[in-house]
């Protein structure tokens, strides 16, 4: 059996989600909360196996209480009605492992939450196309140093690939650390390797 845990600020729709989880087989849903504060008093004290999070709501939002229940052998999947890039690389870091619409059909919750259980990881379409879709602001000069760094290459040998001064790779390498906002070169490449920006 799978024991849910739904934190949901509006009655009508968490007591919707808690029948429909109840009338599934396998599953059952052993507590409700109003916010993210008894979400994770909830989830401490019930242990489920997943608890289903709304971003929005009083005191402590889904994605702070996603944060604080890291760590912890509860599965957390957010449904919401944001679809917003910043909200769903936050919930990435928080370590969700679902993200869903609530414009979604019903039986995709079902399905998704199975899913999550087996090991899955389940994000929305439309916001894996939103991360992905984000322009990367390097030239093509910079991209191909920066993928150069990537391959282990000194400045030396990619002055000498490139046919360019030593000086000149250290500024492309300087202005592609402030593009991007990070603090070295292995940022850089994390960084890039996550919004899929290298061929």
């Amino acid at each position: 059996m799978i024991r849910i845990v739904i934190a949901e600020d509006q009655q009508m729709l968490l007591g919707a989600f808690g029948s429909l989880l109840n009338l599934e087989e396998d599953m059952e849903v052993v507590g409700k909360a109003s916010n993210g504060e008894e979400a994770v008093a909830l989830v401490r004290q019930q242990q489920p196996d997943v608890c289903i999070m709304d971003i929005e709501m009083p005191g402590k939002t889904g994605l702070e209480a996603a944060e604080e229940l890291k760590g912890l052998n509860c599965k957390v999947i957010i449904l919401t009605t944001f679809a917003r890039t910043g909200y769903f690389q936050r919930a990435l870091k928080a370590g969700v492992r679902g993200y869903l619409l609530k414009d979604s059909p019903s039986e995709e919750l079902a399905s998704s939450i199975r899913r999550v259980i087996e090991g899955k990881r389940i994000y929305a379409p439309e916001l894996m196309d939103d991360v992905y879709s984000e322009e990367n602001p390097l030239t093509d000069r910079e991209k191909e140093v920066l993928e150069l760094v990537a391959d282990g290459k000194n400045t030396q040998e990619i002055a000498e690939q490139l046919s360019i001064k030593t000086g000149t790779v250290r500024n492309y390498i300087s202005t592609i650390l402030d593009k991007l906002d990070v603090k070295n070169r292995i940022e850089a490449i994390k960084q890039s390797k996550e919004k899929g920006w290298f061929k």
